[in-house]
């Protein structure tokens, strides 16, 4: 009896007319495990991995591969994206045995939850010097039965050195000016100077790394940490990795071009890319960068909104093939065109514009021939004129024949949507659209970052507000805890949604998470765990401050404090981020490229924060409020109010700051002693400046 019917997440949903005898993570699985003396077979995956598809199609959709596993093992399936703490002990497990790691992940475990075999994708049949899935489930059921004692010996070292592993800081000082210079120097050697990004193919969005350098630009005015942003933003936006149509973001680029990308489309890759083009903006005037942020924006919204006002995990990289008469699906296949289809849909004329504005030829960049959308370099301006895609004189034939794609694209058998609504990721959607909207004055998309939050302050939050759930589907909370980076992300969205608002409901929700944060995931060294104090026990409790896809737990909660402390004076926050930063210290020169947004939140502490309190209303409170929100200076908060209003009573940065004169003012502090107040943007924009 398949048991995953009932549950919410689409991923496990995805596996319930399996033939494999699925089990949900949880002790009923162990106690039947024990119960058979057989071992567990845990497969951990998420809806848009494309080789997890692949695995279900060739093994757990065979009947006598499927005999075999329900034999001799409990099969547990987990979503990595709904229980991430149970993802992160394992994968540790299996990158320390094997030296690498990815999804699906299959690890075999003892009936008390100890591992001793591992591996993440195996075929159907022998290949590439990997064993078939049907070989390692045999081989494993030999083991157990014919050499229990070596398995349970194995187990036990593996969980003894695993349950070992927790991170310590000695004198946990923060970094300072030496190691932002370490780390600028690090991710200088390992700088693609022609095609952007850092290190080879594969190659991720660096998001987190391109916050850190807007940073130090701003806060040192490193020319060179600039060029490497710029670089880096315009070779993605013209790459095969952008959606050239429909705006957005895949997961990767499958080369160090960013021709060909792995097609899934996840939620916090566009919330943490939005933000980063929003933020080169900010610090340049790009107009390209403007438009990645408002079309990739638009598509979070377009693509990935719930009706609930959440935002979905991700778009799959495999949709149903026209060109398939079976019906069978294919990666990309929603997304890439041939010559001929782009004739089709845009005549002879403008069928091969297109294909020479985006690269699209005969021989194709992908498979069968069809070719990734992308500007190539050797098309920049088109007609031989200067600027992005075709020439100026083109530019609304370009417009056109987008439009024309993007409609006749849409008729497409579309990808399938994961709708799971994850806490952490909508609380970077809250940050990025709250922001974008601000400024490029799209107050549509400050209110989908309102109504996003609001359902995070509902069916996500219990307990008086001080917990979070980590997900929700169709608006009912799952059955998980909220994890550390769950509460750091949600109070960023929270706090950059007070800042463009002045809504002090949302300064005071991110408060309370983050009480929660000091009483239950911080340790009294100052580092920081994944899970509560009160949650599952497992092996090991998970523990990373470095970056990877998205901001560490760690990291996010240290700028979150820190954020927070600016507006209130708190000083227990301040001080606890101070902490959390001291393994940024260390690691600064070390692993750059895995620690960014820790670097980020470093800046942020070596700049102050600046804490501006505008105070007034109409025309030239809102006209000086713009102007603090435009601030490049690292990790500026803004609190924004009238004098004598309720919020500057709930806000400590507005107590006290009064009008000039009787103008609308802005006070431009650090560690709350102010320069004297101004009255007109243009003084603001100086002193945010020095």
């Amino acid at each position: 009896m398949n048991r995953l019917a009932d549950s919410q997440s689409p991923y496990l949903l995805q596996h319930a007319s399996n033939p494999v005898d699925w089990w949900p993570w949880g002790q009923a699985a162990f106690d039947e495990a024990k119960r058979r003396n057989v071992p567990v077979l845990l497969s951990v995956g998420y809806s848009a991995c494309h080789w997890c598809h692949v695995m279900a199609r060739e093994s757990f959709e065979d009947e006598e591969t499927a005999r075999l596993v329900n034999a001799d093992f409990v099969a547990v399936k987990v979503d990595r994206e709904e229980r991430p703490d149970v993802d992160a002990v394992y994968m540790e497990a299996v990158q320390a045995a094997t030296g690498q790691g990815g999804w699906p992940m299959t690890v075999f475990l003892t009936p008390d939850a100890r591992p001793f075999y591992f591996g993440t994708y195996f075929p159907p049949g022998p290949r590439h010097g990997m064993p078939s899935f049907r070989q390692v489930l045999e081989g494993v059921r030999t083991a157990w039965t014919d050499r229990r004692e070596e398995v349970d010996d194995v187990a036990g070292r593996i969980s003894r050195d695993l349950a070992a592993r927790t991170i310590s800081v000695d004198a946990p000082r923060p970094p300072g000016a030496e190691e932002m210079g370490a780390a600028l120097l690090g991710l200088t050697r390992d700088f693609d100077a022609v095609r952007g990004g850092f290190g080879g193919a594969p190659k991720f969005p660096p998001s987190m790394a391109l916050e850190f350098l807007l940073r130090h630009h701003a806060r040192t005015g490193s020319d060179g940490a600039l060029e490497m942003v710029r670089v880096t933003c315009e070779a993605m936006r013209r790459g095969g990795i952008y959606d050239q149509l429909g705006g957005g973001f895949a997961r990767y680029s499958v080369d160090a071009e960013w021709v060909v990308p792995h097609f899934e489309k996840m939620l916090y890759d566009n919330a943490l890319l939005c933000r980063v083009y929003a933020h080169l903006w900010r610090s340049t005037g790009a107009d390209e960068a403007r438009v990645v942020a408002l079309e990739t924006a638009d598509f979070m919204v377009r693509e990935l909104g719930t009706a609930e006002g959440g935002f979905a995990s991700a778009l799959d990289a495999d949709s149903e093939d026209p060109q398939d008469a079976a019906g069978g699906h294919a990666e990309g296949a929603y997304y890439v065109w041939t010559p001929a289809q782009l004739v089709e849909v845009l005549g002879e004329e403008d069928g091969a514009r297109a294909a020479r504005w985006f690269g699209v030829t005969d021989s194709g960049t992908f498979e069968g021939g069809a070719s990734v959308l992308r500007l190539p370099e050797e098309q920049l301006g088109g007609e031989g004129e200067a600027g992005p895609g075709p020439g100026a004189a083109e530019g609304e034939r370009f417009e056109d024949v987008r439009r024309r794609l993007f409609e006749a694209r849409a008729q497409r058998p579309r990808p399938e949507r994961d709708d799971k609504v994850v806490t952490a990721w909508n609380g970077l959607a809250v940050a990025a659209l709250a922001e974008t909207g601000a400024y490029f004055d799209r107050p549509d998309l400050v209110e989908a970052a309102r109504r996003a939050a609001r359902l995070l302050a509902g069916p996500h939050t219990h307990d008086e507000g001080r917990r979070l759930m980590r997900t929700s589907r169709d608006g009912t909370p799952g059955t998980s805890e909220g994890v550390l980076e769950d509460y750091a992300d949600v109070a960023e969205g929270y706090l950059t949604l007070y800042a463009v608002t002045g809504e002090t409901e949302w300064l005071e929700r991110a408060g309370t998470l983050l009480g929660t944060v000091l009483e239950r995931f911080a340790a009294e060294d100052g580092t920081l765990y994944d899970t509560a104090d009160d949650a599952e026990r497992l092996i090991r409790r998970p523990q990373d401050p470095t970056d990877n896809a998205v901001p560490s737990g760690w990291n996010a909660a240290a700028g979150a404090l820190l954020s927070y402390a600016a507006y209130t004076g708190d000083h227990r926050y301040r001080e606890a981020a101070t902490r959390a930063l001291g393994v940024v210290r260390e690691l600064a020169g070390r692993v750059p490229r895995f620690i960014g947004w820790g670097l980020a939140v470093g800046e942020a502490l070596l700049d102050g924060p600046r804490e501006v309190a505008v105070v007034g209303a109409g025309a030239a409170g809102e006209v000086l409020h713009r102007a603090a929100l435009l601030s490049s200076a690292p990790g500026a908060v803004v609190a924004v109010g009238a004098p004598g209003a309720s919020g500057a009573a709930e806000v400590p940065l507005l107590a006290d700051r009064g009008l000039v004169d009787g103008r609308p003012a802005a006070y431009v502090c650090r560690g709350f002693v102010c320069a004297a107040p101004v009255t007109d943007p243009e003084a603001l924009e100086a002193a945010l400046r020095t």
